[in-house]
């Protein structure tokens, strides 16, 4: 048996779908005690995550320098693990002015799984390794398996696919000693406990999942020089609220006025980095894309010195 097809007589043995006992009499409770019992619960899952800080700090590290030289970020999941990893990655171009498809979400079961539930498509480690044939993976990639569970074969699968291709890989679970751990270079495994609901991995796992995505998502943007201080200098200014933000992210970054601001930004295509830049080094859009292309856009190499 491969290290894709795992032994399923090990699912109750999992702690995210132990069944000892019928557990907390959920329907005899009254509302407000269930809201504070789901929070206490909730309340929990920041130190679990914590608790793999050096991990998803390796990550980080290993995942930034293929990706500043072209690499992609691959989140590989099922259910939920799968919807999590496609909102985490439809989020970043807006957010931080990255091409499409720098930062991708699979999904076993396609597009349909985002909405439907395509249950039976996360048992086949076949169908994970197509999907990753299927995207032309190469070693300045970087897949990331989520799998609550830690054993979904689809997942197991698509990384083991992914690391015979040269790919970073990582394994993001919710069990210890998951199968998923042991086929990736880096694993991270967030355990946090039994489900208020038995078994139902949406909920705690589902929210420290969303956790760690966001702390590796959003720590390399900031590593590729994806921000100023804490502002978001490349968000694309799409709509009325994000053109608004712009100004006041190109305001608070120059201490200019808001008229000033929006001059700026008219003549760099809304674009708030180079608007910044613009007014930091009183030159035109064209010297400032200059600038910032040859501080590989770094906005601070260039402020630093003026």
């Amino acid at each position: 048996m491969s290290s894709a097809e795992p032994d399923s007589t090990t699912l109750d043995s999992l702690l995210t779908e132990r069944m000892d006992g019928i557990g907390v009499m959920l329907d005899a409770l009254p509302t407000s005690e269930l809201v504070h019992l789901m929070n206490d619960g909730d309340a929990e899952i920041a130190g679990a995550v914590r608790r793999q800080s050096a991990a998803i700090t390796a990550v980080v590290d290993a995942a930034c320098p293929r990706m500043a030289g072209g690499g992609r970020l691959v989140y590989v999941g099922a259910g939920t693990s799968g919807r999590l990893g496609i909102l985490d990655a439809s989020e970043i171009p807006p957010t931080f002015g990255v091409p499409p498809g720098r930062v991708v979400g699979v999904i076993a079961g396609g597009s349909r799984a985002i909405t439907d539930a395509v249950e039976a498509a996360e048992d086949s480690a076949e169908q994970g390794r197509a999907d990753i044939d299927a995207l032309g993976v190469g070693s300045l990639d970087t897949v990331v398996g989520i799998a609550s569970s830690g054993r979904t074969p689809y997942v197991l699968g698509a990384v083991e696919r992914a690391a015979e291709h040269g790919c970073l890989t990582v394994g993001l679970s919710c069990n210890a000693g998951a199968p998923l751990s042991a086929v990736v270079e880096h694993p991270l495994e967030v355990v946090i406990g039994q489900e208020i609901v038995r078994g139902s991995t949406r909920l705690r796992a589902g929210t420290a999942t969303k956790m760690v995505l966001n702390m590796i998502s959003t720590l390399a943007m900031v590593r590729l020089g994806k921000t100023y201080g804490s502002l978001m200098v490349d968000v694309q200014a799409t709509n009325e609220k994000l053109r608004h933000r712009a100004v006041r992210i190109v305001v608070t970054a120059t201490g200019t006025d808001e008229d000033t601001a929006h001059r700026a930004l008219a003549e760099a295509d809304w674009k708030a980095k180079t608007a910044i830049a613009m007014i930091a080094l009183d030159c035109d859009q064209g010297t400032a894309n200059a600038a910032l292309t040859a501080a590989a856009g770094r906005l601070g190499a260039i402020l630093e010195d003026h």
